[in-house]
């Protein structure tokens, strides 16, 4: 184990590394990245809308070729398995940018497609894509009219029964798909060599998944034949509403719900609704995509989105361990740009469900004001709570207050809705990816309970919300001591969110909730001293808590919940410190080339580039202070 002196030099290292990285405007952000697909699909829009920025291109095709895996494919994270619909989607985008079938990236590529049972075989999203373009018939996708926007909300599928994200990417697709929108491809490039032809045999794209999922595939091909009841007034009627929908909410140059599919969707719904090109909302959501891009020297790529409230309310975090002093002024201009992003009385779907809520909320992005977030808003505002600042106390309790308000029937919190749990939804054909609401999940809950236990200590008023709360992380444990982590990599996510948010509470430190997950923790512990789980956890659960090497960020995580289970002494705490000791780099930060959560498990992972700046850091100085302190 490595001195004081080196730990302390090391926290100081990585303490002016990160305020060095704080915009002046108070905020940190950093790069969001994702799989491929995003990246394609960017250059994709340009083909559609024959906008062809070959500068742009040809970098955007740099990043694809070289995130090629050995055998041809394109996974959704790092060293994962190929996935046939982010291969498809880089295929098509790379054979737009110039590249050839006949060159070997590309015939590895077109390989790994045709064995994986060609291009009829990718997901809802990407047929559709390729239904826009002109390489498959519409009836090769689900039948989503835009006269859904019609249905009541009683009916077993309404919009506002699914996520956030699922409703601000479908409603603008409603009208891409029902007027059937076409690519003006330019190029005229097709990729017809990725399917496989059967001979007389009409494609079968709905492979069936259970009963319940025959039967919606039984209302889709009802659904297209009962079609032509639908009157031209209707149907004029259900685009209206649908754009105005979208119009609401295009959250001007940060975009419809803040995510690139929905802006991109709406863009395209703009333009194939007649409005020109010079229209003001069509220009501002143009800007909003572009705000989206990384371009270097070399190569480009695309952001799925923005995270500035995120990365600025764990960076505080992290600094409120180091040291308080020193980091005063800088943790004051960070907290008063988040006071300014806090919000009040402004619109949201989350109204839907609370309607009388008084709002207090933060989103995830710089502006989303539709679409504030649980997770967030307890970070930001637990952050608050213990900033050692003035002029704190109303931002925590109007964020507290709308927390509450928050919680699910069953004491949970979901991220974005209440109670979001209409699991036959992900049964229909469009729903193929499983990722169509948003239910409640204990990391999200953990954060709640942390807030909730800091502030509920002079306002009785939170205690109910609380304790039901408490309830439900402690039914949410999994047999083996671990907590599943739906917005972080994994188990080890989960078990961090649960364990620090535990120690806040009255939970005695010998409860089974902490001796089960500290004996986990210290189980999937690696021969480094470090730890690391790959997103094959979310695949196959007996991958939890594994990966082929350790990672800054999780042995981080690891070891601030073992710590805050009150075993900072252990053999464990002190080999993953000395692990994040020897891998921090001269410039006081930590390198972490792997995907760190989900974006939906299972369907889209993210690459937060922040986590291995301020997760490491908190995790050293938390050490240090519990070494200090005895």
């Amino acid at each position: 184990m490595s001195n004081i002196h080196s730990l302390d030099s090391a926290i100081k290292n990585a303490q002016d590394r990160l305020l060095s990285l704080q915009h002046k405007d108070g905020y940190w952000v950093f790069e969001l990245e994702a799989d491929c697909t995003i990246p394609a699909e960017y250059i994709m829009m340009m083909h559609y809308l024959d906008d062809i920025d070959k500068g742009l291109q040809a970098k955007i095709a740099v990043y694809l070729r070289a995130h090629q895996s050995a055998d041809g494919s394109y996974p959704l994270f790092s060293g994962g398995e190929g996935d046939i619909s982010c291969s498809i989607k880089v295929y098509y985008a790379l054979k737009m940018a110039g590249d050839q079938p006949e060159q070997p990236h590309m015939a590895c590529l077109r390989e790994y497609i045709l064995s994986q049972g060609g291009a009829a075989k990718a997901n809802v999203f990407t047929r559709i894509a390729l239904a826009i373009f002109e390489q498959l018939p519409w009836r090769g996708v689900p039948f989503i009219p835009v006269e859904i926007m019609l249905l009541p909300a009683w009916f077993p599928f309404h919009i506002d029964k699914v996520s956030y994200w699922s409703r601000t990417v479908m409603i603008p697709l409603f009208i891409l798909c029902s007027l059937q929108a076409k690519a003006k491809n330019p190029l005229n490039i097709d990729i017809l060599e990725l399917f496989i032809v059967h001979p007389g045999k009409e494609m079968h794209y709905f492979p069936e998944r259970g009963v319940l999922n025959k039967f919606f595939l039984f209302l889709d091909a009802l659904g297209r034949k009962s079609r032509i009841l639908v009157t031209r007034k209707m149907h004029q009627t259900a685009v209206a509403r649908a754009q105005n929908w979208f119009t609401e909410r295009l959250n001007g140059e940060d975009g419809l719900g803040g995510i690139f599919p929905a802006m991109v969707n709406a863009y395209q719904a703009m333009l194939l609704l007649g409005m020109p090109a010079d229209n003001e909302h069509v220009v501002t959501a143009r800007k909003a995509i572009d705000k989206l891009l990384v371009i270097r020297e070399d190569e480009a790529y695309c952001q799925p989105c923005l995270s500035p409230v995120w990365d600025t309310g764990l960076a505080l975090l992290a600094l409120q361990e180091t040291d308080l002093a020193a980091t005063e002024g800088s943790r004051k201009r960070a907290y008063d740009w988040l006071k300014t992003k806090q919000l009040s009385d402004e619109p949201g779907d989350w109204r839907i469900q609370r309607p009388n809520l008084e709002g207090g909320g933060w989103a995830f992005q710089f502006e989303n004001p539709h679409y504030p977030d649980v997770d967030d808003t307890a970070v930001v505002a637990y952050g608050m709570a213990t900033a050692d600042l003035p002029d704190m106390d109303e931002s925590i309790h109007r964020a507290t207050r709308w927390i509450v308000g928050m919680q699910a029937a069953n004491g949970g919190y979901g991220a974005f809705d209440v109670d979001n749990t209409y699991y036959y939804l992900n049964e229909i054909p469009f729903a193929d990816h499983g990722a169509l609401l948003d239910p409640p999940t204990a990391d999200v809950s953990a954060r709640c309970v942390m807030l909730m236990a800091k502030v509920a200590q002079d306002h009785d008023e939170y205690l109910p919300a609380y304790n039901r709360c408490l309830d439900y992380i402690r039914n949410e444990q999994e047999e083996d001591g671990s907590w599943f982590g739906r917005w972080g990599t994994n188990y080890i996510y989960g078990t961090w969110s649960v364990l620090i948010a535990l120690e806040h509470t009255e939970i005695p430190k010998n409860d089974p909730m902490y001796s089960k997950a500290v004996t986990w923790l210290k189980s999937v512990q690696h021969d480094d001293g470090g730890w690391g789980e790959g997103n094959q956890s979310y695949h196959d659960r007996s991958t939890s808590g594994q990966y082929h090497t350790s990672t800054a960020f999780q042995t981080a995580w690891a070891t601030l919940a073992l710590m805050a289970a009150g075993e900072h002494k252990c053999k464990e705490v002190q080999a993953g410190i000395a692990y994040l000791l020897k891998s921090q780099q001269q410039d006081g930060l930590w390198a972490d080339n792997c995907h760190t959560s989900p974006g939906f498990p299972r369907v889209f992972y993210l690459k937060y580039h922040g986590y291995d700046k301020f997760f490491p850091l908190w995790a050293l100085a938390r050490y240090r202070n519990e070494k200090n302190s005895k």
